[in-house]
């Protein structure tokens, strides 16, 4: 490939910043083992015999959990055609937590560019993929961003022998973008800012971009580098023939994601997540939780483990919660290394803060 041909190119980073805008306002204005369930208490009774979220979920015996429709690491088929992964997990441990059983969750694969209005509709309960926080989705899309799950940046992949080393070599260069991602405004945006020209070459679906990239449609392909990271380990014969560049565009903290307008499922959510963040630096694990709940010196632990009594009734639910869903899932470390740390992928920014990470785990007390 040689860059330099493609000084024919339009300049498309104006262009894309004239029409980005109005994509995303008209995707807003479409958007809209355990056999006894954990008794809700407290005020939240009321709101769950409104028809909260918490309670459409009990009456339906299973939580609907949206994910990625296919992504390595994070939400994949294994060989017995049951789902895994980091964003998987998460929903088990939420249905643990709310439904006494981890196998009580119906997995509904949805593309990027429906992945809001599965929520906003309802039909799914929790969308729980790598889906980027930024603040016109949380604030004009009626949604809620449950916390940051995974921190992750923009990157671009690129074949080696292209000699591109670093994003402002891409000048003039055709980039695959998939549609209804935080990397198409990303993209323009930072071409813009730094005077250069790209050809943007949108798809419907990441599996498309994918392989109109390896097909030699475009000369470097951008998403998040986690997602950059996977294809080039999975999907190439001989990974080393590609690069994913080290510098980051942007900041993407990705995590679940739940509708606006119901306070009570949005704790929840929160909290469960927060509980296996918490659990990694009480040093609570799968395999010690049982224990831990009733012979750990810390009261924090015991009580977030059911030990103590009182700690689920805020959150309408009974005190063991969080027990049954780091039973279920083990803890946030021990979620990442079944997952992304087999993949070569190191922790980095989602280490914890005490490890020089970003992961900073809120008192559960």
């Amino acid at each position: 490939m040689a860059l330099a041909l493609k000084a024919s190119f339009m300049n498309r980073s104006h262009a894309s910043r004239r029409w980005l805008p109005a994509l995303l306002a008209a995707g807003a204005l479409l958007l809209g083992g355990c056999g006894r369930e954990p008794a809700g208490t407290g005020g939240h009774e009321i709101a769950a015999a409104k028809g909260s979220t918490l309670a459409r979920i009990r009456a339906r015996g299973t939580l609907n959990c949206a994910i990625h429709t296919g992504q390595l690491g994070m939400s994949y088929l294994d060989k017995r055609g049951r789902w895994q992964g980091f964003f998987v997990d998460y929903c088990r441990a939420l249905a643990a937590a709310v439904l006494g059983d981890a196998r009580k969750v119906r997995f509904m694969p949805v593309a990027s560019n429906k992945r809001f209005t599965i929520v906003q509709t309802g039909e799914a309960d929790v969308l729980s993929r790598t889906t980027t926080w930024t603040l016109t989705r949380d604030t004009d899309l009626g949604v809620n961003f449950v916390g940051t799950m995974y921190y992750d940046g923009q990157s671009f992949l690129v074949p080696r022998r292209s000699g591109v080393r670093l994003p402002t070599d891409l000048d003039g260069a055709s980039i695959c973008i998939t549609k209804g991602t935080t990397s198409e405004l990303n993209t323009a945006e930072y071409f813009e800012r730094k005077g250069l020209r790209f050809l943007s070459v949108v798809f419907e679906n990441p599996e498309e971009a994918k392989l109109a990239f390896f097909a030699g449609r475009c000369d470097a392909m951008t998403t998040d580098a986690f997602t950059l990271t996977v294809i080039r380990l999975a999907d190439t014969a001989h990974p080393d023939d590609y690069v994913v560049l080290p510098e980051r565009l942007t900041k993407e903290p990705v995590g679940p994601v739940v509708r606006s307008d119901d306070e009570q499922w949005y704790e929840i959510n929160k909290w469960v997540l927060n509980a296996l963040f918490a659990a990694e630096e009480m040093g609570v694990t799968r395999a010690n939780a049982a224990r831990m709940r009733m012979a750990s010196r810390d009261p924090e632990v015991r009580k977030m483990l059911g030990g103590l009594p009182g700690f689920g009734k805020s959150l309408g639910l009974d005190d063991d919660w969080a027990y049954r869903a780091i039973e279920a899932t083990g803890n946030y470390g021990e979620i990442f290394d079944r997952h992304i740390t087999p993949l070569g992928v190191e922790r980095g920014q989602n280490k914890l803060y005490r490890d020089g990470g970003l992961i900073y785990p809120l008192p559960m007390r």
